[in-house]
Parts: C-alpha cells; structure tokens; sequence
C-alpha cells in the first residue's frame, strides 16, 4: 500500500482550502495529528470512491471534503490509484473479521444469514459506500487496487462459500453447483441490500438488522 507512515506528530503542513467552510468534522485545522489526518483521507475517499467509482471519482472533491489541498493527498498516499488501494485495505480486514467473527458464533443455519448481514451493517454503520469500494466495476484490471479489492473480495467469497454450502448441505443437498450458485446470489442479494440502505440514510444499521430478519422470515414461509 502506498500510503505514508503514519505518526502521532501534527501536519505542519497541512492547511485548510480557502473558504472552506466544513468544520463539522475536524477538518481543515492546523496541527492535526498525521495519523487523524490520514483517517479523515480514508473517510471522504471511501464515501467518494463508494459513491462514484475509481474511474470517475474526483481527488479535487476528497480534498475539499476534508479540507487540504489536492497535493496533500498526493503526499500521504503517493496517487490516486495509492488512496484507493488504502481505502480497500481499510474496509476489507474490517469486513472479513466481522463476516468471520458471525460465522464462528455457531448460529443455527436458520440463523446463519441474519447473523452475517448484521455484521455487516454494524461494520458498515459510519461507511455504507465502502462495500462498493471492494465492488468497483471500473477499477483498472491488473492494476493495484485491482489486485486489493480483488484479494479482499475472494476472502469474503470464500467465507461466503462456506457459509452457503453449509446451509445446503444441512438441507441435504451438497451439489457443488448450486452451492456456486447461491452464492453469487447471496453476494448480489447483500450488494443491493446496501444499496437500498445507502438510500434510506435515515436507517441504522440495527433498522436494518431487524428488517431483514422479518424478510428472511418472509421467504422462509412463503417457500
């Protein structure tokens, strides 16, 4: 990752854009310490990158959003392709922890799917647009944030392998294919489901825990 060490020093160089006026968040003040600094970086540039995409997400709006200049992200991640890589190796051991964690609780295979997804939004409560960062359709093929978010993502498949093979072969069926397939669509059911909740920002995370149990328990009753 091509991200500057962090220390507990203050930025001296760091100053905020002028008229900016965004000092909700801390930033745009002298003398943060690098390693805040560099946490506020991550935060504007998941939501932007989430948001919009490696191809078309704007360093120029990452910048303003915290309050330094476009150079200075330049300086703490090196380039574009470094802040995005970052990005992804913030949010992905976060996730892979919180799915791994759920799944080694030992629910019941009735269980099994709310426990995950609620994992998934507590991880995601401040960060909603991160998962998108590890499912960018637009980032560069062979490129290092390639290369990241697609290491990140064939853990969280392999989790998601499990999980989903073992709920069948509790049904009594351990067809390889199907369970390839209930996957893909565990993965895309999780994907949208984050889209939806990234509309309905009035939702917590624990809203959303509590209505998914309610629809899995739908289509568990209507099957």
């Amino acid at each position: 990752m091509t991200t500057a060490r962090a220390s507990a020093a203050p930025d001296p160089a760091d100053s905020p854009s002028k008229g900016n006026r965004d000092t909700g968040r801390g930033a745009g003040t002298k003398g943060v310490p690098r390693a805040r600094r560099e946490e506020q970086i991550l935060g504007a540039a998941l939501e932007e990158f989430g948001r919009h995409g490696h191809a078309a997400a704007s360093m120029a709006e990452i910048a303003r959003r915290v309050g330094v200049t476009k150079p200075m992200l330049y300086t703490y991640f090196g380039s574009k392709d470094g802040l995005y890589t970052a990005c992804v190796d913030h949010i992905g051991p976060r996730l892979l922890a919180a799915i791994s964690e759920a799944m080694a609780s030992s629910p019941s295979e009735n269980r099994l799917p709310h426990t995950v997804l609620a994992a998934v939004f507590r991880t995601l409560e401040e960060r909603r647009h991160a998962w998108f960062v590890l499912y960018d359709r637009t980032l560069p093929h062979g490129s290092e944030p390639w290369h990241a978010a697609n290491r990140h993502r064939e853990a969280v498949d392999e989790l998601a392998a499990a999980g989903t093979a073992g709920l069948l072969h509790g049904q009594g069926n351990d067809d390889a294919l199907d369970a390839d397939a209930l996957k893909h669509v565990w993965t895309g059911m999780v994907s949208a489901l984050v889209g939806w909740w990234i509309s309905h920002p009035e939702l917590s995370g624990d809203d959303m825990s509590a209505r998914c149990a309610r629809l899995i328990s739908a289509v568990r009753n209507g099957a």
